[in-house]
């Protein structure tokens, strides 16, 4: 099993194939086949029989997956396309951007960020009952 260095969500540029050069978010991957389905890219016609009396059919457009191989990751901060480095911060693995060294798992980064404010907001309530107390006396 191959994994990918790309995740549902990312915004990627496609490298090869006839949608070479488009950009696109990753709607699902498929690791053990080692490929990705990209929003916009790659266009397959489907027809679609009827299965009753109130459902439609006809032609129907959806997009394919790809390789994996073929798109490179979007780096958020420097937005480039750009290879993904692993790092480990507070403990946990993170894939940075390889050009700036920014983290790609903006999920994570936010996770971080909601703790320390969290932490911050637990300790802010117990100072200001402090100085409460002392102002009374």
């Amino acid at each position: 099993m191959a994994k990918l260095n790309v995740k549902r969500g990312d915004n990627v540029l496609v490298l090869a194939g006839k949608d070479n050069g488009k950009t696109g978010k990753i709607l699902v991957s498929y690791p053990k086949e080692n490929r990705v389905v990209v929003e916009g890219v790659n266009i397959v016609t489907k027809a679609k029989k009827p299965k009753s009396a109130q459902d439609k059919g006809g032609i129907i457009k959806e997009e394919a997956p790809i390789d994996a191989s073929n798109v490179m990751v979007i780096c958020p901060a420097c937005g480039k396309a750009t290879r993904v480095a692993h790092s480990v911060v507070d403990g946990k693995k993170v894939r940075t951007c390889k050009k700036c060294g920014a983290s790609l798992d903006a999920v994570k980064a936010k996770k971080v960020a909601k703790k320390e404010k969290s932490k911050a907001k637990a300790e802010k309530p117990t100072e200001a009952v402090k100085t409460e107390e002392a102002v009374q006396e």
